[in-house]
């Protein structure tokens, strides 16, 4: 039997589904919701090449990027936490990665879905280090800012010449969001593609499918895996944007170099 009979293929759907999604096996009432299990759980979810940690991050701030529905994104936070894939903590902090690649409707959806997943659960208040916990020099918080740019980034950091890049890409992004230890970088990484992805914006797509090879976070193989994955959640049109962009950094990558926007 493989997936090539469509029993075996409705079979191993729905076992992976109820297990992502945390809930009891139930018949699809519609077309769409069979082509889920047929599909997108059978075929996609259950292919070797991305680990299911990294998997859940795409699909959580892939359906946090669309609007959800709240139902969808709550069934991925809940699968997440049910089998340990990711803590509250964590997602608390991706919350906040999604919402400044995504923007703070798409985190303020995403944190609410997950307080109502939480509420449900054993109660347990989610705990968060505070952006800047102490008083700081500004000009400081830029050198430092700039440093962290760079080794994200992986190309020289812009100087801070107008409010959305002194405030925004360096003040925030890069002085305090990419140095909280709450989220691993490889998991930064991942939420902040798909977002990246979802906007259909060339600079960001190009830039960070380049930094995600250059630092080693992930593998060319493994970006590929994440395109199907995402395709999911963006569609195919967007994911194509992103899988050309990841064919043309994949080569920069392994010929040393340097980014080009």
């Amino acid at each position: 039997m493989s997936l090539h009979d469509p029993r075996e293929r409705s079979r191993r759907g729905s076992e992976l589904q109820s297990a992502v999604l945390a809930q009891p096996e139930c018949e699809p009432a519609t077309l769409f919701e069979s082509s889920w299990r047929d599909f997108v759980y059978a075929e996609v979810w259950s292919r070797p090449g991305l680990e299911r940690r990294a998997r859940y991050l795409v699909a959580i701030a892939g359906a946090a990027s669309a609007g959800g529905p709240p139902p969808v994104l709550e069934g991925y936070l809940r699968g997440a936490l049910e089998s340990g894939e990711l803590t509250l903590d964590e997602l608390r902090e991706g919350a906040l990665q999604v919402a400044v690649y995504a923007g703070w409707s798409a985190g303020a959806l995403l944190d609410e879905c997950l307080t109502r997943v939480a509420s449900a659960r054993k109660p347990r208040a989610s705990s968060y280090a505070p952006l800047s916990a102490e008083p700081g020099d500004a000009a400081a918080r830029i050198v430092s800012a700039r440093a962290v740019f760079e080794r994200v980034a992986r190309t020289p950091s812009p100087p801070p010449f107008s409010p959305y890049i002194e405030a925004g890409v360096l003040g925030l992004a890069f002085g305090e969001l990419w140095t909280r230890a709450a989220l691993d970088q490889r998991a930064r990484r991942w939420l902040t593609l798909t977002c990246v992805a979802h906007s259909a914006a060339q600079m960001p797509i190009r830039s960070h499918s380049y930094s995600t090879l250059a630092s080693g976070d992930a593998t060319r193989e493994e970006l590929h895996e994440f395109v199907l994955q995402l395709a999911v959640h963006a569609g195919w049109p967007r994911a194509a944007v992103i899988h050309g962009a990841i064919l043309e950094m994949a080569e920069r990558v392994a010929k040393g170099l340097p980014f080009e926007g």
